[in-house]
């Protein structure tokens, strides 16, 4: 989203992600988007990591869950999570380097018997790596047009 359209207010973030994904596409004027499934919890681990080397407030952290929350009223839905153009940036340089296996190896042991085990392996790294390649060309378009990120996450 090109950061002079970005309101801070909850309900100009619920109007925004009020109809199906094309007319809010159309409305921010962007075709640039990235969704991701439910286990979006299970994808964020490959950024956050787990103890005793958590991420910090770094991109890292800012991959999937990162971000300023706007919260709703009454606070009874998940906030919105917004990422600066500047943040955005950063994240799309951090994803650019990142090495996935180094990435997949620190949340392998708690991934693969989440997804089928040992025997799934294969195909569960694949997706995470997947994933991880639509992130990272996802990142990098926003950060090369400087532009914001705005997540809404499923309840």
């Amino acid at each position: 989203m090109p950061p002079p359209a970005l309101r801070n207010s909850a309900s100009w973030l619920e109007r925004l992600f009020d109809d199906d994904w094309e007319a809010v596409l159309h409305r921010v004027g962007r075709r640039r988007e990235e969704v991701l499934d439910q286990r979006y919890l299970d994808q964020e681990l490959l950024y956050a990591a787990t103890p005793p080397h958590p991420a910090k407030d770094g991109p890292r952290s800012q991959v999937v869950l990162g971000g300023r929350p706007v919260f709703h009223p009454g606070r009874r839905k998940q906030p919105f999570l917004v990422l600066t153009a500047a943040q955005a940036d950063r994240v799309a340089r951090y994803l650019t380097v990142s090495d996935f296996d180094a990435l997949w190896g620190s949340a392998r042991d708690e991934l693969v018997p989440r997804y089928g085990g040992v025997s799934a392996e294969r195909e569960t790294r694949h997706a995470f790596e997947v994933a991880h390649q639509e992130l990272t060309a996802f990142y990098a378009q926003t950060a090369e047009h400087g532009e914001a990120v705005v997540k809404c996450l499923p309840v």
